[in-house]
């Protein structure tokens, strides 16, 4: 099996050592990726300083066209990249699985390369001409996760790029070998050293955090780890956008159809097998609809056929990862004591046999808040439910939590769903669907689920400094 190698400075670096990447369907080898030393995190952060220089004197245009041609690349890898994003990730080919996720960072790099930052004119009158400019930072560190390899890749650097600096990127040692492959990619347009990207153990980041030439981290991932970036980067005084975990929660109001949302219900829980940040990860339903949806939404649930990400038919894959199948478990088993379960509840034994880190869709009634499936955030397959009678009381609970990313309201009167949100303790909330995110809407959340915005102009320009020139 050829190892992957290192994108330094526009050039392929090979390493002295390389680690295996499983396949979590199963698990099984899907490829060996390099094992970066910090010599090589030097090499990378060196080139992407140098670059930067010049990068930035480029003009706005030319930096849209380099990113609207790195869309093109990836358009014509697109079938070679879903591969090997379900080899390593797990997630299926078809449905919202990896050719959707590809679309996606298709998608969203055209959008992207499409904004401009034009000098802001703040006063021109006799007393003098104000003028506002947005400047590069410099050097980015992105951090990226292992649910959306691609996607969440594209998300940072491509406004990074756009707006003039250059990147080094550490993708998870769990899904390393698509974000290297997708950054040779972008070296096919770019200059060198705009983009690089090292992988490794996870010493890597805080290596990036603390680092004084990096001028900026962009972080997707848990909110513990986000705190120790915070932590991290103080020394240096880091720009940083971190977008941390989510306990986001669902209302379901008493007006609803409950055959009618359970679709909806469904996606918004457990698309990518549950392993999205702003997944629907709490659900409550009023009383006088309770059952009706529990039913409709199990039915609805029993038609998802669940398997390797090759079969053509699979519309969920497995947990990616054996430690996120361990943390589904003990929750689940929690959870399994104290509710009704109305779907799964019960893994597959570990018996060292490789069967993939399959964990059946599940779902559990009767819960509350204290209970730890519907106060932890789960990051797989797993729903509870919650009942609740008060709109006051609900919105409280829903509100009772350190995370605040995203939520949702559920209910034929538009009117009453808008009053609803506005009081939800979150960065976005939606109405009658949920996770829904779009590149022209910024997204980011409050509380412990992050610092700073994604996305359309307000996510772009988190990539610059303000000059103010006055004359």
């Amino acid at each position: 099996m050829e190892p992957f190698r290192l994108i330094i400075d526009g050039k392929k670096v090979p390493t002295k050592q390389c680690f295996e990447v499983l396949n979590p369907a199963t698990e099984k080898a899907a490829g060996l990726a390099p094992l970066a030393t910090r010599e090589q995190l030097e090499d990378a952060i060196r080139a992407a300083k140098v670059a930067q220089k010049s990068w930035a004197k480029e003009t706005e245009r030319k930096r849209q066209t380099a990113c609207r041609r790195i869309a093109e690349r990836i358009e014509a890898h697109a079938e070679e990249l879903a591969a090997l994003l379900t080899a390593e990730q797990g997630k299926p080919m078809g449905g919202l699985g990896s050719r959707w996720e590809i679309g996606g960072a298709i998608a969203w790099t055209q959008y992207t390369a499409s904004l401009s930052m034009p000098p802001k004119v703040l006063q021109d009158n006799n007393e003098g001409r104000v003028e506002l400019f947005r400047k590069p930072i410099g050097v980015v560190g992105s951090i990226l996760p292992w649910n959306f390899p691609v996607m969440i890749a594209i998300w940072h650097i491509i406004p990074a790029v756009l707006s003039g600096n250059t990147v080094v990127a550490k993708p998870s040692p769990y899904t390393p070998l698509t974000t290297l492959r997708l950054v040779e990619l972008m070296n096919e347009v770019l200059p060198r050293g705009v983009v690089n990207c090292v992988t490794g153990d996870d010493d890597l980041g805080p290596a990036m955090t603390s680092h004084p030439d990096i001028g900026k981290i962009v972080f997707t991932g848990s909110s513990g780890t986000g705190k120790k970036i915070y932590a991290n980067a103080a020394e240096t005084m880091k720009r940083m956008t971190l977008e941390l975990g989510g306990n986001d929660a669902g209302i379901v109001l008493p007006d609803v159809d409950p055959r009618q949302i359970a679709e909806g219900l469904f996606w918004g829980a457990f698309i990518n097998t549950g392993q999205t940040c702003a997944a629907l990860k709490r659900l409550y339903v009023h009383d006088d609809v309770y059952e009706d949806v529990c039913e409709e939404l199990v039915k609805f649930a029993r038609k998802m056929p669940m398997g390797e990400g090759t079969d053509e038919t699979a519309m969920l894959g497995p947990v990616q990862n054996l430690r996120q199948f361990e943390i589904v478990s003990d929750l689940v088993a929690d959870a399994r004591k104290k509710g009704r379960v109305l779907l799964g509840g019960d893994p597959p034994a570990r018996t060292g046999k490789k069967q993939g880190y399959f964990f059946p869709l599940t779902i559990i009634a009767d819960l509350d808040n204290g209970d730890r499936l519907v106060d932890e955030e789960q990051f797989g397959p797993a729903l509870p439910i919650i009942r609740f009678r008060d709109i006051d009381e609900v919105i409280e609970k829903a509100n009772d939590n350190p995370n605040g990313l995203g939520g949702s309201v559920w209910s034929r009167n538009i009117t009453t769903a808008r009053q609803v949100a506005s009081r939800m303790e979150c960065g976005s909330v939606w109405i009658n669907k949920h996770g829904m995110i779009q590149p022209n809407a910024p997204f980011g959340g409050v509380k412990q689920s992050g610092v700073g915005v994604e996305f359309g102009q307000e996510g772009l320009e988190e990539y610059t400094d303000i000059q103010v020139v006055f004359s």
